[in-house]
Parts: structure tokens; sequence; C-alpha cells
């Protein structure tokens, strides 16, 4: 159904200031030129601080995948996320995301793990799910080096980057992988459209800041069609999603992947998977990256922190 709220006004003046979305669309940008514009967007001019941040390689199925890790400040054993960006599977990096990173380490006091998976183009489906993957085990392994706690350790991601983090979920489950104690899935792309196609596809679909176009362009760079019903490359394709880790879900009003995100996160409660849903209905899609644009976003990350915080607490099963 469409939101019955009003754009956020910051929301809208900020689109307004973009001309709509990240233009000119996506088809018609080189791969670095769209790179490099999403890089420019999501820089933040005051970075939180954290305690330490750490950038190192490991060793993963396709080759060496770099990582930046980042800790609180304080001492004792703390939650580890291992993060993947979103950006379409084709844009988006661990330094474009390292001011929400920062923000989900000292906010979620747990040891955050950001993946520089390979993108689309050059690596398609199922590189950049396989190195997510390979780094969320090696967490899940050497999470008391981090000084985290290896029975609490949870994935998460944006956008593609809840792509990533759903299908990783379903992986550990699938392959008898790492235990995780969560799912964070923050306005997730989980589904193909030529495959079922929402409402919101329609009503969000141009305007407001992701439009349907790019969703098209980008799932072109990322998947061949005879992978459209790989549950790892569209988690919503998944016939049983029972026995996976708790899910926070977040999503958009405005967003055209509003409606997917809540299906999924429907589809998880009926598996009996507990399932936390934060629907922000006067926003827009990737609105946490602009929290210095958008006192709302800023507001929101405080609320997903406490979730994690919550979900991911020492006195959790």
């Amino acid at each position: 159904m469409p939101s019955d709220d009003e754009l956020d006004a910051q929301a809208a003046a900020l689109l307004e200031e973009l001309g709509s979305g990240i233009t000119p669309p996506s088809a018609t940008l080189s791969v670095a030129t769209g790179r490099q514009l999403l890089e420019e967007l999501f820089a933040v001019a005051d970075p939180e601080p954290v305690g330490e941040t750490a950038a190192v390689e490991i060793q993963g199925p396709n080759g060496p995948i770099p990582i930046r890790i980042y800790a609180p400040s304080g001492a004792g054993s703390v939650p580890v996320l291992v993060f993947f960006h979103g950006g379409g599977w084709v844009r988006g990096s661990v330094e474009s995301y390292d001011g929400l990173c920062r923000r989900l380490t000292s906010g979620a006091e747990c040891v955050v793990v950001s993946v520089e998976y390979r993108r689309a183009p050059e690596h398609p489906f199922p590189t950049g799910f396989e190195d997510c993957y390979a780094v969320t085990e090696w967490a899940a392994e050497h999470a008391a080096d981090l000084g985290g706690d290896p029975d609490r350790v949870a994935v998460g991601g944006d956008s593609a980057g809840g792509n990533l983090a759903a299908a990783v979920s379903l992986a550990a489950r699938d392959r008898t992988g790492p235990d995780l104690a969560h799912q964070l899935l923050l306005y997730p792309s989980v589904n193909n459209p030529s495959v079922r196609y929402f409402d919101s596809y329609e009503e969000n679909g141009e305007g407001y800041f992701l439009e349907m176009d790019s969703v098209e362009w980008y799932l072109e760079q990322y998947v061949d069609p005879a992978d459209v019903g790989n549950h790892y490359a569209f988690p919503y394709r998944a016939k049983d999603l029972s026995g996976l880790p708790p899910a926070t879900v977040v999503t958009a009003g405005f967003d055209p992947l509003r409606d997917e995100g809540q299906a999924y996160a429907e589809r998880l409660k009926k598996a009996g998977v507990a399932t936390t849903e934060l629907r922000y209905e006067s926003q827009i899609h990737a609105f946490l990256n602009l929290y210095e644009h958008l006192d709302g976003a800023d507001r929101a990350i405080e609320d997903v922190a406490g979730e994690l915080r919550g979900a991911l607490g020492d006195d959790q099963p």
C-alpha cells in the first residue's frame, strides 16, 4: 500500500538538490564514474570516533579480500557485526561506508568488520556473495582475536548489502556454517522484479533517489538470467526460511524496495524467525548513509544501534 506519510522535508530538499536520484541515470554512466559519484555523496565530513580501526586482508575463495575492522572504546568481549556495503553490487566500498560503520560500532557497542567484496560487473554473482560468506566464516573463527564474542556474531548490510547479509544467513544454515546470532537487513534487495512485481516498484520507481531503471541496470550487471531462481542471488526465492538467525528489517516508505523488504520480513516471521521491523515511512532508499543531511537518518541509526544492542546483548541465549 502507498505510504500515508509525506516525504521527509529534508529528504525532499536533498532530492531537489541532486536532481532526482543520482543523476544522470546509472545506465548512462561508466562504472567508474558511477562509483565515484556514490563515494562523493556518502563521504562524511565529521566521522564518529571509535576505539580503533585496522585494515587487513584475509584469504578468500577467489583471492585476498580486504576488510576494515572497527573496534569500540572500552574493554571486554563485545558482539561482532560483519557488514556488507550497498551500491547495487556495483558501487559502494568500505571507504564510502566508513561513516555508517563507525556509527554502528559506537552505537551498538560492537566490533564491525566491513567487507570489500568483489563487485560486478567485473565479478558477477556468486563472487561477491562467496567473498562475504568467507569473511563471515573468518570473523566467527577469529572473533576472540578481534576482541569479540564468538557466540555473538551477526551479519548486516544495506540494499545490495542487505541482499548479501540475507544470502549469507541462508548459506550459513545450509552449509552448517557459523551459528549467526542476528541478521540486520537495511532496506534489502531480496527479490527480482521479473519474478514478483511489488506495488512499491511503481509507486516509488522515479524521483526518490533509487529508481527502477537503476535497479534493473544493477541486476543486469550482477546476475545472469540463469541464476534468477538461486536463493543466494535472491533470498526471497528461498522455499524455506526456517532456522535462520533473528532479524531486524528496516524499510523506507519512499523506496522502490519497500514492499519486498516488508514481504521478506513477513515470510521470516511465518517461518518462526524472530523478526523486528523498523519502518520509516517518510524516508528514501539509502537514507542511513545520508545522516549528515537528514535528521531522521540520525535518529534511525540510533534506533538500529539500539536494536542490535538488545539483540546481541550478553544476556541473550
